[in-house]
Order: structure tokens, then C-alpha cells, then sequence
């Protein structure tokens, strides 16, 4: 079947167009009624649907996807439930400032308050959650809609958007609407001005020990060498900070220590929020000057309000705009090289708890894996959350990484790696987790092996929520330990039955060659890794 032409198309016709217009190849899908006649729009028109088996994992995908490939990631539900299902995800994409357009089906117009099936106001529920949250209420505008939902999700602060798609919507006929021009759908630049960047320039030269701090959008995987450059063309260290740990992040070793001493911070689209203490006098030099350069209004208020005096300046910009322009003003001093070093050596500390069980440890599991992406040509690292994520985002480095995020959420790990398997079907894909994150979307490894997902999941399994268990056993003592046990489930041969391929390690001797049999299988495979459940490495501060 040929795409339809534009001339007479219905409105999912011309959004599925609109979509092919913004670089949208893959939707992340769950099916349901309401959304039938955008799966029939797909059909021959280039774009194809990942079918999943949840509504959440589908959005945690295209969060991965918008963070591997830089652009937009697409989700499509249903209504009611099926919209329901999707709303955790969205905040998680929004604290990760992830570009994420989510579909949604909706009831007809025509019988809005009249008990349509599934009928649900949906706006209000995804408005909290999003940047731009709206019904569409003509196919003509279809184009329109889509357009400016993809340029909101991707200008500023990156973030979800969401359009509900009513039924009668969809399915009217767009007339002689057209796709947008290309130029439609690209991000609004929000750039710093050439006098705001020497000005900060020079407060970055005259500081002694100067320190950049940005946020997720920032990060090497999402924007390449720009930080590093950033870098070199003013000598100052910058850190790109994603953890909900904040200054107890594992991965930042004694990122505490660094903004004790700092005597300037910037932050370049880093909130001042619980990440940093709030700013709180007591986790910072007390004299230190800080810089804010945001593009969100709310953001910046947020710092006036945590910092009070100590905020010098505020500065309206996008970061990655700004960073440029701070780029293009430097001169490449080396006023800071010794307080640069000083930092890193200071962000590679942390201590790890001593082992006791004979076990399998977190840090010997990360050895194992960094072998494995060491000896690969290309390769993905993906991170979920909790105790057993801490020692993989500590412990490893990968040419591109995903990890769970500033909101907390655990469980799209696995969803992020099908996500990744698809876009690099040749690259060296590991997805690791605990076994209590693992439990949340197993049933997309049915998925991956029936779409063609080629990775590998490896399970650091402590039979506990081991992250809450470290809290009960550090604030309510060892004979208070409640609700946190798991069982040696064995999700190998969950893996095994779903068409993938599975590993059950019990023995360090072992696990390099489950690894890379695992590596080699062609499938989706779930390494399951019986480990001690250790605390998480920490640095000197925490």
C-alpha cells in the first residue's frame, strides 16, 4: 500500500507526515481503539511501530531514543488506562530534560460529556508533567500541532510534550492541509550575548577556583564534545551532573569536596535544587560567587530563592547556546590547570565497602562488562537505578551512556536498552540493573527478541530492594529489616523462554565467559549474576 497522498489526507495521515517531516523514523507504541487509524497511517509510509508490552516502557524508549540519536523520541498509547499508564515515565523524562513526544488516543469530540468510552480530560493529568500538553481539535492543524509540540519538547529546557488524539480527529479528512516546512520544527536557539559571555569569561579568569556545573542536556552521550571544549577554551572544570544522589552521587566521588573550595560556581542550566543541597551555605564556600545562565524563568527564580545574595547574575539562555558562545569567547588560559587536575583527582575518589558473603561483588561485575566494552568496536552503557546502578555509573564508561536519571525512577533500564539494541544493531549494548528493577518491564524481553533487539542485560541479583534495605539497616538497625527480600528468581530462563538468551552465574570464574557468549548470541540475553548486595561506593564527603 502507497503512502496517501497529502491532498485529502485524514488527520492521522497528516501527522504521521508531519512526523516524517521532523526526522521521525520509529514509533515506541502500546495499540489500542483510538489509535488504529495512526497505525493504519504508518503502514507504508516509512515509519515503524515498536510494539511493546506496557504503556510506560514505550515512553522510557523513546527517552533513550531522544538521548542516543539527539533528536526527538516518539510514544504512542490509547486513552484512558492506556494514557493512565504513561504518566510515570513522563516525569522521569522531565527531570532527565529528555525531548519525548507522546501520543495519546482520546474519545471523539463529537461526544465529549456524553460518557464516550474511555472519555477522560486528559491535558490536566500530562499538563504537570510536560512542557506543552494539548488536545488537538482539527485534522487540518494536525501538521501545525505536531510541529509545535516537536519545536516546545526541543527549545529551552529539553522536556515531554504531549498531544491527545480525539477519534473523529484523526479520522476527519485534513483537506488540502499541508506539512509544515521543514524549518517548523527545529529548536528555538535562546543564545547568551557576546558581551553577557566575556563578562562571564572574565569572572571565570579572575576566580581562583572557578567551577562549571551543568545538567543532563549537557552530558558527553547528548552533546558530544562540547563540555570537554567548554573546558579547554576557559581551563575550568565543568561536570555534568544527572543523579538524583546529587552531591552523593558515586560517579562524582567527592563532588562535595570540589564546591567547598569552589570561589565561583556557574551554573549552565544546572537547577539549584535538592541536587545541590538547595545551594545550602553549609555544602558550599560561604563567599562563593554564583553565576545562573537558564533558559526556564522558573529556574531561575528557583536560584534567587535558594541562593538569595550570593547570586550575582542571572543570564537568559539555552545552555548548549550558551556554551557555544562561552566557547567562542575563550582564550584558553591556563590560569586554573592546577585546580582542574585538583578537581578530577577529586572526582575519582570513593571508597568501597569491604565484601563479607564470598559472593560475586558489584565492582568485580563491573570489571567483567567494562572487559567486555573495552574489547567492542562501538558500545552503548545503560544504567538503571538503585544500589547495584550506583556501582555502574561509578564504575564504567561506554561511548554513549544512559542512566535512570535526576527523577529516581528505577525500572527503564531494560526498556532503554531495547531502545539502544535498535539503533545499533552492530554496537556492544549492555543494560545493567538490580533484580528488584528488573522485575518492572521483564515482559519486554519478549519484545526485544521479537522486534530484533540485539543486548545484553546483566542482573546484579542481591534477592533484595537493596537500596531501601541499606536505609533500614543504616537508620532502624539490623532487627528492623522489613519488605525489602527478594527471591533467586531465575530471570535467565525467563529470558530463555521469551526467545532471548540467558546466563546464571553464581561463581566469578565464570562470568567472563557467560558475558561474552552473551555478547555473541545475536539476541537479546540477560546475564543474571548472584552478587553480594553491598552498599554503594561513596566518596570522603558522603
Amino acid at each position: 500500500m502507497a503512502p496517501k497522498e497529502e491532498s485529502g489526507m485524514r488527520g492521522a495521515d497528516l501527522l504521521v507526515a508531519a512526523l516524517k517531516a521532523a526526522g521521525v523514523t520509529r514509533i515506541y507504541s502500546l495499540s489500542g481503539n483510538q489509535i488504529m487509524p495512526v497505525y493504519d497511517a504508518c503502514f507504508g509510509a516509512g515509519v515503524e511501530i515498536v510494539h511493546t508490552r506496557h504503556e510506560a516502557a514505550a515512553l522510557y524508549m523513546a527517552e533513550a531514543h531522544a538521548q542516543l540519536t539527539g533528536g526527538i523520541g516518539v510514544a504512542m498509547v490509547t486513552a484512558g488506562a492506556g494514557a493512565a499508564n504513561a504518566l510515570g515515565p513522563l516525569f522521569t523524562a522531565s527531570e532527565s530534560e529528555t525531548p519525548v513526544l507522546l501520543l495519546t488516543g482520546d474519545s471523539p469530540l463529537g461526544q465529549d460529556g456524553k460518557g464516550a468510552f474511555q472519555e477522560m480530560d486528559q491535558v490536566p493529568m500530562t499538563a504537570p508533567l510536560t512542557k506543552l500538553s494539548l488536545r488537538a481539535s482539527s485534522a487540518a492543524r494536525m501538521g501545525e500541532d505536531v510541529a509545535r509540540a516537536i519545536r516546545a519538547a526541543t527549545s529551552g529546557r529539553p522536556g515531554p510534550v504531549h498531544i491527545a488524539l480525539p477519534f473523529d480527529v484523526v479520522e476527519q479528512d485534513a483537506g488540502d492541509a499541508k506539512v509544515p516546512p521543514a524549518g517548523e520544527f527545529v529548536r528555538d536557539t535562546m543564545a547568551l550575548r557576546e558581551g553577557d559571555a566575556r563578562l562571564i569569561g572574565q569572572a571565570i579568569a579572575a576566580a581562583t577556583k572557578p567551577v562549571i556545573l551543568c545538567g543532563p542536556v549537557m552530558n558527553a552521550t547528548r552533546n558530544g564534545a562540547l563540555t570537554r571544549k567548554l573546558s579547554e577554551a576557559h581551563d575550568v572544570p565543568v561536570i555534568a551532573m544527572e543523579s538524583p544522589r546529587g552531591l552523593k552521587d558515586p560517579s562524582l566521588g567527592a563532588i562535595g569536596e570540589v564546591l567547598k573550595q569552589a570561589d565561583l560556581v556557574v551554573t549552565l542550566g544546572k537547577r539549584v535544587d535538592f541536587t545541590l543541597g538547595f545551594g545550602n551555605k553549609a555544602a558550599f564556600r560561604e563567599d562563593a560567587r554564583w553565576l545562573s545562565i537558564q533558559p526556564d524563568g522558573k529556574e531561575r527564580d528557583r536560584a534567587h530563592r535558594n541562593l538569595g545574595g550570593r547570586l550575582a547574575m542571572t543570564f537568559c539562555a539555552d545552555p548548549r547556546d550558551a556554551a557555544a558562545a562561552l566557547i567562542d569567547v575563550g582564550e584558553g588560559r591556563s590560569a586554573h590547570g592546577a585546580w582542574r587536575d585538583e578537581v578530577n583527582a577529586m572526582l575519582a575518589r570513593r571508597a568501597a565497602p569491604a565484601a563479607v558473603s564470598g559472593r560475586i561483588t558489584p565492582d568485580q561485575v563491573c570489571a567483567a562488562v567494562q572487559r567486555q566494552i573495552d574489547k567492542a568496536g562501538e558500545a552503548v552503557l545503560i544504567s538503571d537505578g538503585g544500589e547495584f546502578g550506583q556501582w555502574v555509573q561509578a564504575g564504567l564508561s561506554a561511548g554513549r551512556r544512559v542512566v535512570n536519571g535526576v527523577s529516581g525512577a528505577i525500572g527503564g533500564g531494560l526498556c532503554y536498552g531495547l531502545a539502544a539494541g535498535k539503533l545499533f544493531p552492530d554496537a556492544a549494548v549492555f543494560s545493567l540493573m538490580g533484580d528488584g528493577t528488573a522485575g518492572f518491564h521483564l515482559a519486554e524481553l519478549e519484545t526485544a527478541a521479537r522486534v530484533g533487539a540485539p543486548y545484553v542485560i546483566i542482573i546484579g541479583n542481591d534477592m533484595r530492594w537493596n537500596a531501601e534495605h541499606q536505609i533500614q539497616l543504616r537508620d532502624y538497625g539490623a532487627d528492623r529489616l522489613i519488605g525489602c527480600e527478594l527471591s533467586d528468581g531465575r530471570y535467565d530462563l525467563v529470558a530463555a523462554a521469551l526467545g532471548g538468551h540467558g546466563e546464571f552465574v553464581t561463581e566469578l570464574s565464570e562470568l567472563d565467559a557467560a558475558l561474552e557468549r552473551a555478547a555473541k548470541s545475536g539476541k537479546v540475553a540477560c546475564v543474571n549474576v548472584i552478587i553480594e548486595g553491598l552498599p554503594a561506593p561513596s566518596g570522603p564527603s558522603h
